[in-house]
């Protein structure tokens, strides 16, 4: 059972492991010598997920941030030489985002960034701790409670039945497949 008390530290402990994340995958974003910011990552790795290429108010609501953060964004991928805005083939008002192929080889670089990120964050766990912990972060990731806790256990008590079964998400890197 948890208090308050657990609970606060717990949402304190949560704060401090999310910083340090950021830190460390911005560290190794820095030494990949992309010259690419952690947002700038995130829409790469959004556009790459995206079915067809998004317009800039799909990829605002799809990263949750105002339209113009998006343009500003672009701004930087094209003058890089990562993204390019193009012309949809059926309506030419409308403008679509898309990776360029130092967009893909960008991505690719990204990837190994964020598995050495990884690696230095899991370092301290043993196997059956990352496993442990993988799955309590797709619990917490989907909303929904693990086996084996107690909280559930009353749900499920309460509800009178099983919960079912759980699929992961679509995609991969922590960015879900689909259109955007």
């Amino acid at each position: 059972m948890t208090t308050p008390d657990s609970d606060s530290l717990l949402a304190e402990q949560l704060l401090r492991l999310t910083r340090r994340v950021h830190r460390i995958q911005k560290r190794h974003l820095q030494q990949s010598g992309l010259g690419v910011t952690p947002a700038q990552a995130r829409l790469l790795r959004t556009l790459a997920h995206c079915d067809a290429p998004p317009r800039m108010a799909d990829l605002a609501a799809r990263l949750e941030v105002v339209p113009r953060a998006v343009t500003t964004l672009v701004d930087g991928l094209e003058a890089s030489g990562l993204a390019r805005r193009a012309p949809d083939p059926t309506n030419r008002r409308v403008i679509r985002i898309e990776l360029t192929e130092g967009g893909r080889g960008a991505l690719r670089e990204l990837r190994g960034a964020r598995v050495s990120a990884a690696e230095e964050i899991l370092d301290p766990l043993t196997t059956l701790e990352r496993e442990v912990l993988s799955g309590l972060l797709d619990a917490l990731v989907g909303g929904e409670s693990v086996d084996h806790e107690p909280r559930r256990e009353r749900q499920t008590e309460r509800d009178g039945e099983a919960e079912p079964g759980r699929q992961g998400e679509p995609g991969s890197e922590g960015e879900p497949r689909g259109t955007c």
